[in-house]
């Protein structure tokens, strides 16, 4: 199969001439080995998952790292966490940038190691699924902000077709399905079953796949919707600190994104529990056992679908970039809610998400929450809906086209 670009090469080139060490994080299958083999020049790659190279590396750390002569890379470098500190010493005899690129996808069981022996020499990136900007080879790295310099910029983008948006929420970003090696179902059918039975197992020891399964799914359904523990547990008919054990499992395998609320400088009561998201719409759709782009359109779900994805595409712009997602939600005692607000040099920057084309002053009547606080500095921003072009609203409020994600 011909490999396809990611946007965060880049990031990654730039990071391995100022680290000794790159780590790049992800779930399974997101394409994190093929990115390191496509891009970095390396004398030497080896992966953790053959039980022979673990093996040697377990019994003789030291001499397997004198053998293997950097660059070099080291895949699913989770499973034997204690080099982690034969690498420190090797890069503080060398002292020098490039040596060492790992990738892990069971990011709770790396992080701990990285910061007690390689804090300060290694840069951490995390890559997610197919971007929209790579779908359609788009060369752009600069994260998506709201502001009016952003909007400009992107004025002669190419609409996406209703056809083209729904299909790429359907299918999803997986790089073997939106490269069309496997068909949706196939792929994450046999994902759930890899990610059960090789991570999930492993990592908390879940004895009732079938009730993981379910709670999988469950969180699927509420993509979008306020973390609510105790439903969660309700319906699983686990306890609640296992219902929150599971979600972080989920969280840390880059399956979901907790949108965090924001509070700071807001004098009313607001709502401190953070939202859940799926960071791939396909295998939320595959959970939630839509079958095809169409019926998922027009579905019960579209809505929280196309607010899902928008989050997603967000989320990789800042991924892809090397940083870190700027991003909250409002809601308040009132039921006031902002979707998104962005967080820039002291400056808000509200975003609305809407499953539609006509967006009238009514779509934006939330942000007076902010207009009206003394205490809050408001920005551009604006709607992202199914609008063809960029389009004026009110003051610095702008109907935003998807494909200026």
């Amino acid at each position: 199969m011909t490999y396809a670009n990611r946007l965060i090469e880049k990031t990654l080139m730039k990071l391995s001439t100022a680290y000794p060490a790159v780590l790049i994080t992800g779930s399974r299958q997101v394409g994190k080995s093929t990115l390191l083999k496509h891009s970095i020049k390396y004398k030497n790659y080896i992966t953790f998952d053959d039980p022979t190279i673990l093996s040697e590396a377990h019994n003789d750390p030291k001499g397997f790292l004198n053998f293997y002569q950097y660059p070099l890379v080291i895949d699913e470098v989770q499973y034997l966490s204690s080099i982690l500190k034969y690498l420190k010493i090797h890069i503080d005899e060398t002292n020098t940038h490039g040596m060492y690129f790992l990738t892990g996808s069971q990011h709770f069981n790396l992080m701990q190691g990285v910061s007690e022996s390689l804090a300060g020499r290694i840069a951490i990136l995390e890559l997610l699924g197919f971007s929209q900007r790579e779908k359609f080879s788009i060369n752009r790295i600069d994260p998506f902000i709201p502001t009016k310099t952003y909007l400009q910029a992107n004025i002669n983008l190419t609409n996406i077709k209703e056809t083209q948006l729904w299909e790429m929420i359907y299918r999803g970003s997986y790089p073997d399905v939106v490269l069309k090696k496997y068909d949706p179902d196939t792929f994450y059918a046999n994902y759930v079953k890899t990610y059960i039975e090789r991570d999930v197992q492993q990592i908390i020891g879940i004895t009732n796949q079938f009730k993981f399964i379910k709670f999988l799914t469950i969180v699927a359904s509420r993509t979008a919707q306020v973390v609510n523990y105790h439903d969660l547990a309700m319906e699983c008919e686990i306890s609640e600190p296992t219902a929150k054990s599971w979600l972080s499992v989920l969280v840390t395998s880059n399956l979901i994104y907790l949108l965090q609320p924001y509070f700071k400088n807001i004098e009313k009561r607001v709502v401190k529990t953070p939202k859940m998201y799926f960071l791939d719409t396909g295998l939320a759709a595959y959970l939630t056992k839509w079958k095809n782009p169409d019926v998922l359109r027009v579905g019960n779900m579209s809505g929280v679908f196309f607010e899902t994805y928008v989050i997603s595409e967000i989320i990789k712009s800042y991924c892809n970039a090397g940083q870190t997602p700027p991003i909250y939600y409002y809601r308040d005692s009132n039921q006031n809610e902002i979707d998104l607000l962005f967080e820039e040099n002291g400056t808000l920057f509200p975003i609305e998400i809407k499953k539609k084309s006509t967006i009238t002053n009514k779509d934006i009547y939330n942000f007076n929450v902010l207009l009206s606080n003394k205490n809050v500095n408001v920005g551009a921003g604006g709607v992202i809906c199914t609008i063809d072009k960029l389009a004026h609203i009110k003051n610095d409020f702008f109907s935003i086209p998807i494909s200026y994600l």
